[in-house]
């Protein structure tokens, strides 16, 4: 959202990478556990068999490369940052040509 937006981007600038990287993962760990757990309390959420199959695994992938970075090499830095960026490209194309 954009607050968390902001609130990353401020700490970027100020070099503080550790509250940027925080306040996203925070952030999405709250919308996923906090706001989806809610709703399926009320109503049941339907998963596609697509998102079992591809998706969370993507994802879970994604967050073991980060937590390599930052165990491995105490940051991401902007080849990592790169790399992360080029993978999120080709996720977003293999959607797209899906």
């Amino acid at each position: 959202s954009l607050p968390e937006l902001a609130t990353s981007v401020a700490a970027a600038i100020r070099r503080h990478a550790d509250v940027a990287l925080g306040n996203v993962i925070g952030s999405n760990i709250f919308n996923i556990l906090g706001i989806l757990g809610v709703t399926a309390l009320i109503s049941p959420v339907p998963v596609s068999s697509s998102i079992a199959s591809f998706d969370i695994p993507v994802m879970l992938a994604t967050a073991l490369l980060l937590a390599g970075f930052i165990a491995f090499r105490s940051g991401v830095g902007r080849i990592g940052g790169l790399s992360l960026l080029v993978l999120y490209g080709g996720y977003v194309a293999w959607l797209v040509a899906a």
